[in-house]
């Protein structure tokens, strides 16, 4: 990937950093539903208490955790708290239903269906790039926590030809059936991307001649951002927007024009709008 590694560097000084770090995101979404109980299949399950918090702690992604109705204790709290944040389905059913689906009462009172997924390298983005023929673009999503967001995030940037999309490890929501689902299929051709630290990981790909813009209400307007070129779109967090640190690391910060009365935007639905300005200042670039 040579070819993106110095040729843009220059330009990071003459665009600046317009950078305004403590104003709050546009971005609100929520989501709750409910799921069938299925029997356990080996390698997919997780059983009892200790196994899915070392699970969890791993970053593993759940897709659904059964629990036993009526059980509060802090173990179980707390599982459930971490489950609720990646954007899990969560059944609370009888004792009975959880033996049946163990097939045994060894389960502590909770069971866990872990993600099958594969996440992609780094590497898969930038040869799909490669591929392409153009420079790379990709989403970086700072604590995303709706599954529905995520599939329909990745869903654009496959239709807008996004070469893949950034999560975080840890307060997120991973590859869940959800967010499958919310893809329609987009999951299968789009490689996302699990990283431990994403401001690490914006500053890395600075150096392979990427440029990034955080997403923010009070940011510039994004018809006055250059958007064309390595580009990376920082979107936030649903409820609080891009984190102060990872707002810190982008090299600009852009926002979606509002006409309403209203000042909050879907964060999925921002992500689209400001992926086809993407779209439209790199086809206007090439006239």
């Amino acid at each position: 990937m040579g070819r993106f590694d110095s040729d843009n560097r220059d330009r990071r000084d003459n665009r600046g950093n317009r950078d305004n770090r403590d104003k709050k995101e546009f971005f609100r979404s929520s989501s709750n539903e409910s799921e069938e109980t299925e029997h356990l299949e080996d390698g997919r399950f997780v059983e009892g208490r200790n196994a899915i918090t070392e699970a969890l702690r791993a970053g593993k992604t759940i897709d659904k955790l059964y629990v036993q109705d009526g059980l509060r204790d802090g173990a179980i709290s707390t599982i459930v708290a971490k489950a609720k944040k990646q954007g899990t389905f969560i059944n609370f059913l009888p004792k009975i239903k959880l033996d049946q689906m163990a097939g045994n009462n060894k389960h502590q009172g909770v069971i866990a269906a872990i993600s099958a997924y594969e996440y992609s390298e780094m590497d898969a983005i930038f040869k799909h790039a490669e591929e392409k023929g153009h420079d790379p673009f990709v989403f970086i999503l700072d604590e995303i926590e709706d599954p529905h967001n995520l599939g329909a995030i990745i869903r654009t940037a496959n239709i807008c030809g996004a070469d893949g999309v950034i999560i975080p490890k840890h307060r997120a929501t991973g590859i869940t059936a959800t967010v499958v689902k919310a893809s329609a299929g987009a999951i299968n051709y789009t490689p996302v991307v699990k990283v431990t630290n994403i401001g690490r990981t914006i500053e890395e790909l600075k150096e392979k001649g990427m440029w990034f813009a955080c997403a923010d209400m009070d940011g510039d307007t994004m018809y006055n951002a250059n958007l064309t070129g390595p580009i990376g779109l920082v979107i936030g967090n649903e409820g609080e927007g891009v984190t102060r640190l990872v707002k810190e690391k982008c090299d600009f910060v852009v926002s979606v024009p509002m006409e309403g009365e209203i000042n909050s935007l879907n964060a999925s639905v921002a992500a689209g709008v400001l992926a086809y300005e993407v779209v439209r200042q790199r086809k206007m670039s090439k006239k």
